[in-house]
This record gives C-alpha cells, structure tokens and sequence, in this order.
C-alpha cells in the first residue's frame, strides 16, 4: 500500500517547528505505544516497537508525511503483542532491528549495547537493559532528552520478571545504570501503559516510582518484584512465535479482493485516480455533489451515479449492488464521509477518490461538461 504525500506538506511545520519530528501512536488493545521518529531536513525516520494489526495506520502515517523509512527496531520480543516489523519491511524496505541476544528470524539489524541508528542528521543509542528478557533494549536519542524503555522501565512501575528469562538482581541494575543514570530531564516513553500515562521522566521515577525509586534498595525492588503473581499475557502464545519470526505471518497474506486501496492515517479508504480511470468500467462512480455542482463548471466524471450526500442513506437502494462503489466530489471532504456511511451500512467494497474531482482533473483525466 502506497500513500502519496501532500506536496505543499512542510515536514518542519508538522514537527512544531523542530528538527525532530515525533509521534507517539497507541493500540488499545494491547495497550502498546509506538513511536515515530523522523529528522526533518532529510526526511529519514525511524519507527519503534510497532504492533502487526496497526500496520495500515503507520504505513499510511509516513506516507502522507513523506517520510522516508530508515528501519523498524523493537525494544523485546513482546510477549502481549506481535510485531509489525516485518509488514514494514515488506511495504518499504526498512532494516528490521531487534537485540542479537533475542536470536530472532528476519533481522537485518542486529543491535547490541552501544551501537547507534542514524537516521539523517539523528540518531539513537542503544542500551542494553535486560531483566524483563534478556533482549531488552532501550533507545536513547542523541542529545538524550528522550528514551523508549519498552518494558524495562514503564510509567511509576517496571516490566516482569517471572517468565522468559526474566532476572529482578538484573533488571535493578539494568535500570539504575542505563536508563536512571542518563539526565533528570530526560523523557522516559514506556512500551506500554494502561491507565492513560504517556510519558515520565528520570526525575520523576527517581522520586514517585514504588518499585525502585525513593530510598528503595535492590533488596527492596526484588522482594516486590518476585511477589507480583501476575497473569500471564493472553496473547503470549501467538506473540511469542510470531517475534521470533519478526512478525512474518507463517501464511501468505491474502491478497485485496477488488482493487490497491489504501487507508489513510485517519483509516478512511481511498483509491488512486490512476487506478480509477483505468477501470471505470467495473465500478460504480457515486458522486454525493449537488446536481447544481455536477453541472456546473467543475464538470462531472461520464457516467457517475448522482446521489447528493444530504439524499444518500434515502436513496441509497439507487446504487447498483453487483459492483464495488468509489465516492467522488469536488474535493473529497464530503465523498469522505459518503464512503464511511456506506461503510457502517455495511457495504464493503467501496472507497473514496483520493483528492476528488480536483485531483483527477489535475492529473489530466477527463470531465465531461469541462475542457482541459
């Protein structure tokens, strides 16, 4: 899936006026963060710990952004989620990097303690923090105003340590040498919260973490730690073959039935106008416009079914079922919502025209009722 970038997008604007561009991405059912980082001036990004059911949403996320995919790096191999590092690769080519100490399939980039992922003018350090497994990994951003600690170290607590190959004495160490060692000011950014916490800092898990913090001794933090009696993950059976393949499904995936689309970062599903005009013939081209629209000087696509938006869920028995639909409009504002009410009435196999009646005459595709 390809998500063509908006042309007059400034990357340095959609930063906040930085030269770092950041973004932190949640799953809920997981309850797993995800992280983007991209160097303005070149465009190269970098995404960490991603979750195989998101692979739609961050694909579609560096695509309209124009970002360039340097790798895909894993703080562990999770054992509550699988990865989708591999997904990433597939679709862009990125490196896929996870510690050398987990032994895991697939990894182009082996990361070991010390190491650095350039990403344009940026980069990250690696740190080893095992404890949790023996894979762990944190990274530390360049000037070290921020770390991902995965499961190392989350927000006022800290990752397990009773299952695969967990070690409290090493996970103490791991924490208070790498990653309580580096700047109080330094932003701590877990692998995973559930209780809406997003972001710490050294200082803070100094002072207010119950596990390791305050006047708390490694006697203290092991004799919690090895009391906990947690659960173990639900998913833990799944998670934990598919990391070790960098979550490569064991089956092909199934290819798309009708047509490439994509889904945009805000999910809404969208086909090129390339793709459109070279198979007319197959769908229905819905257009939601007013009639005063469709006939005035915007012109209209030969052949389109008009149903005004305001007039759809009415007539929505117009629109021939033995065909999959794309919604157009000017723009494709209003087609937008047109194909997420079609969507929710339960109709599958439709899509908006990405950039609209707008976008196709752009790109020199014909309208009847108007001259190119």
């Amino acid at each position: 899936m390809a998500v063509a970038r908006s042309p007059g997008l400034s990357l340095a604007a959609a930063a906040g006026g930085g030269s770092l561009l950041f973004r932190q991405l949640f799953d809920a059912d997981t309850g797993t963060f995800t992280y983007l980082l991209a160097d303005v001036s070149s465009r190269k990004g970098l995404l960490i710990d991603l979750v195989f059911e998101q692979h739609e949403r961050d694909l579609s996320l560096i695509g309209e952004l124009g970002i360039e995919l340097v790798a895909s790096i894993d703080t562990h191999a999770h054992a509550d989620h699988v990865t989708g590092s591999w997904l990433m690769h597939a679709a862009t080519g990125c490196a896929i990097g996870l510690a050398a100490a987990t032994r895991a399939d697939n990894v182009t980039l082996p990361l070991v303690h010390g190491d650095r992922i350039v990403f344009g003018g940026r980069s990250l350090e690696v740190r080893s923090t095992p404890g949790h497994t023996d894979g762990c990994i944190s990274f530390v951003l360049d000037d070290q105003s921020m770390a991902f600690t995965g499961d190392a170290l989350l927000v006022r607590g800290c990752g397990r340590c009773d299952f695969q190959q967990g070690n409290a004495h090493t996970l103490w160490n791991s924490i208070t040498e790498q990653i309580l060692a580096l700047p109080d000011s330094c932003l701590l950014y877990p692998g995973h919260d559930y209780t809406g916490r997003t972001v710490t800092s050294v200082a803070e898990e100094k002072a207010f973490n119950a596990r390791l913090g305050g006047d708390a001794t490694e006697r203290d933090f092991v004799g919690h730690m090895e009391n906990m009696k947690l659960p173990h993950p639900h998913k833990i059976a799944e998670a934990l073959p598919g990391n070790m393949r960098s979550g490569k499904p064991r089956n092909a995936m199934p290819e798309l039935a009708w047509a490439p689309v994509s889904r945009s970062y805000a999910g809404l599903p969208e086909l090129e106008p390339a793709w459109v005009a070279a198979h007319r013939s197959e769908i229905t081209l819905l257009d939601v416009r007013s009639a005063d629209e469709s006939n005035g000087p915007d012109g209209r696509l030969s052949g389109s079914l008009l149903i005004p938006l305001p007039e759809l869920e009415a007539r929505s028995t117009e629109i021939p079922s033995d065909r999959p639909v794309v919604v157009v409009c000017h723009s494709g504002s209003r087609s937008a919502l047109a194909t997420q009410q079609l969507l929710k009435a339960g109709r599958a196999q439709v899509a908006n025209l990405h950039g609209g009646l707008s976008r196709w005459r752009s790109e020199g595709y014909p309208l009847d009722g108007i001259d190119l």
